[in-house]
């Protein structure tokens, strides 16, 4: 199927001019990446922390900037300077959600991404970046002992996937109408030389979107519950076994909610541990010619993002060792990779869209030049290089996010123990009712969060079976209790002396 547009469209002549040296459209921020996650994959914190520093100078700091510092940062165990990080990403995603809540459908808001490319448009975080920074500050908080903001970021996280879903439905409208209005085909299954399959395969189409975790909700669950919100934690453990069914370990998040307060002991702990693998797939730009009509100039050369993971970065462990004798199994519930494709393929259609316009603009305003002759003619000759070297896909994305989480569960006795995931060991010491242990595989370098111990919650215990004993009073009984169990007793001892009489 041909991609097409109608030459009214496009407002002719279109002038272009752009500065290259250090222009933004330039970057390539999958080369600047890769240097960064190898630092990190080495155990070199500092000396990746120094090159995202260099890689973003100036001062006028984007989005991505500070999602990338605030995971660095939470790797050397810095939880408030990371939190801090990322709470001014989320100051950035805010404004976002200000301006969506008031604007009727924007996606091809921002002429620069038609007349260069859509590295032009301000980053404004993909879908599920956006929902998992508020999980991740959640996480922050938790290790800092600050269960309560944790609570306030869990409830940012269901607000603003509310959020989401009303933008993507106007933004899906205002496509669909401006696609028709110019008629413009935005399917990519027929974009010959485009890794269709990528997006298309059943983990990616199964998802029920590209921005709902089932780790954030079952984290909700688990974080309500600690805080003794038992009401609270139910809506959280199912939402996560709808995005995720026939996990065992989510179903008994939700089945056994309620009994696991009468089952835990006062010197128990409820401990969830999660384990984070690898490194976010990375974005690259592949171009490929697409038939647009305008004007019988035929193909025309457009560029599309690809996603690519790195298997190298995403060894994802089976099981999780406790004291050399007991063996978890690790459940995969989040895949970053794969909710990055998902939201892609939901992106595309916006993508193919500014793409054309964006192709046919500089096409048609070449044309206008070389009609001319003389002077114009090399004008657009000069113009034509400048398509070629502009022309490239948006490849940013949050690289340093994990790729996979899996957890595992388990009541323990408070206190310390020795943990093996992934051929490395660590001593850890849990307290309180809850704890989380948190741990991310990167490269060949294992980062330990120390343990975020939970509020001491009462523990509703089963009540103790009482030894016989010539007093077999009950001391936990009110005052009248006492008196009627008194009178009653009386009443019994009397009566067998009474008929032994008779």
């Amino acid at each position: 199927m041909s991609l097409f547009i109608r030459p009214s469209s496009l407002a002719l002549p279109f002038v272009l001019t752009i500065t290259l040296s250090g222009c933004s459209v330039m970057r390539s921020y999958d080369d600047e990446l890769k240097q960064t996650i190898d630092l990190a994959g080495q155990g070199q914190l500092d000396q990746a922390i120094t090159q995202h520093e260099s890689n973003n100078t100036g001062g006028d700091y984007d989005l991505l900037y500070y999602l990338e510092k605030g995971e660095l940062l939470r790797l050397k165990s810095q939880y408030k300077d990371s939190a801090g990080a990322w709470l001014l990403a989320d100051q950035k995603v805010n404004e976002w959600e200000n301006e969506a809540k008031i604007r009727a459908g924007a996606i091809l808001e921002n002429a620069g991404a038609v007349v260069l490319n859509d590295k032009t448009r301000r980053y404004d975080g993909h879908d599920y970046e956006k929902v998992m920074l508020s999980t991740r500050l959640a996480l922050d908080h938790l290790l800092s002992g600050d269960w309560n903001a944790a609570r306030t970021e869990i409830k940012k996280t269901h607000e603003r996937e509310a959020i989401i879903a009303e933008i993507n439905a106007k933004d899906t409208e205002a496509l669909e109408q401006e696609s028709k209005e110019k008629g413009i085909t935005t399917t990519f299954k027929d974009l010959n030389g485009y890794p269709v399959e990528t997006l298309n395969s059943a983990e990616v189409t199964t998802l029920k979107n590209g921005y709902q975790s089932a780790f954030s909700h079952y984290l909700a669950g688990f974080v309500y519950e600690a805080l003794n919100e038992q009401g609270l934690a139910s809506p959280g453990y199912r939402q996560a076994i709808e995005l995720q069914p026939n996990i065992k370990i989510l179903e008994d998040g939700l089945a056994a909610l309620e009994a696991r307060p009468n089952l835990r002991k006062p010197s128990e702990t409820d401990v969830l541990f999660v384990v984070e693998s690898g490194v976010a797939p990375a974005l690259s730009s592949v171009t490929i010619p697409v038939p647009v009509i305008v004007s019988n100039l035929g193909v025309i050369p457009i560029s599309f993002p690809v996603l690519h993971s790195d298997p190298s970065r995403t060894l994802q462990p089976s099981t999780i060792s406790i004291d050399g004798k007991d063996t978890l199994p690790l459940a995969g519930i989040t895949s970053l990779d794969t909710m990055s494709k998902r939201a892609l393929k939901d992106d595309m259609p916006g993508i193919i869209v500014r793409g054309i316009l964006r192709a046919a603009a500089k096409t048609m305003s070449q044309k206008a030049l070389m009609d001319q002759g003389g002077g114009a003619a090399i004008a657009g000759i000069a113009l034509n290089v400048a398509n070629v070297v502009t022309e490239s896909a948006d490849e940013r994305t949050w690289r340093t996010l994990p790729a996979t989480i899996s957890i595992a569960r388990m009541t323990l006795p408070s206190g310390k123990h020795d943990i093996a995931i992934g051929g490395s060991k660590q001593p850890i010491d849990i307290q309180g009712s809850h704890a989380i242990v948190l741990t991310r595989l990167l490269g060949n370098q294992v980062y330990w969060s120390q343990p975020a111990y939970g509020p001491q919650m009462p523990v509703y215990a089963a009540p103790a079976v009482i030894e016989p004993s010539h007093n077999t009073e009950n001391t936990a009984i009110t005052e009248p209790e006492k008196k009627a169990s008194a009178k009653s007793k009386k009443k019994k001892a009397k009566k067998p002396i009474q008929q032994a009489k008779g």
